[in-house]
């Protein structure tokens, strides 16, 4: 019978090494699903308080169209409602080479975008960016916190 306890222990211990190991995958997908949910709305021009349901009331962001930090979520879906008013639409949005760092409550998401954009008269145009998200852990739910959008600059483009 004491024989049983060594080994009880030990696969007891075994499969909760294996389910912590497994927590940051999961994390990461869940991380990596937020943003994909985000520009499932974003893509279907829903308002920013549908779209924008896992962004912070402090968010800032750094993105192409502005020359300057964008405080704040209300300004930031100023800029985002104001692009609604365009009859260009995004037929793909792909997120390529994805990387999630976790560090405590805060996640740290790298990609390269890939996306085409599909004018009013059909034109399709390439959308390429290098995007960092930070999410935060507030009150049990990712935020995201902050977001930096450079744009991939093709040569003779």
């Amino acid at each position: 019978m004491n024989l049983l306890k060594p080994s009880t222990t030990l696969l007891a211990t075994v499969m909760l090494l294996a389910a912590s190991l497994s927590l940051p995958a999961q994390n990461a997908d869940e991380i990596i699903a937020l943003t994909k949910a985000q520009w499932a709305a974003e893509n279907q021009s829903k308002p920013a308080s549908e779209a924008w349901t896992s962004i912070a009331d402090d968010y800032t962001e750094f993105n192409p169209m502005a020359p300057t930090l964008v405080e704040g979520k209300a300004l930031a879906a100023r800029f985002y409602t104001a692009s609604l008013q365009s009859t260009d639409t995004s037929p793909v949005s792909e997120m390529l080479n994805p990387n999630v760092q976790f560090y405590g409550d805060t996640a740290i998401l790298t990609y390269n975008y890939a996306g085409m954009t599909r004018s009013a008269d059909g034109k399709m145009t390439p959308n390429l960016a290098k995007s960092t998200r930070v999410y935060v852990k507030q009150n049990g739910r990712w935020m995201l916190v902050h977001a930096n959008f450079a744009p991939v600059i093709v040569p003779g483009n």
